[in-house]
């Protein structure tokens, strides 16, 4: 069964990718990606590793 993400953790996973491209990433980008992360997964009952592997692979791999 496939996690189903929401925009906001989308976005914010998309904000964290672009920043590390441009070798640009603060600290608070990656806490408030983590904190969703965790929401989430807590929210949904999913585990949290396997809702950062989600919205990592949608925003960084999305063809594979």
């Amino acid at each position: 069964m496939a996690i189903e993400l929401p925009e906001d953790l989308i976005q914010l996973e998309t904000k964290a990718w672009t920043e590390i491209q441009a070798v640009t990433l603060t600290v608070e980008t990656a806490e408030a990606v983590q904190a969703a992360i965790t929401a989430h997964a807590k929210a949904t009952g999913e585990s949290r590793f396997e809702v950062e592997a989600a919205v990592k692979k949608k925003i960084r791999n999305p063809e594979g």
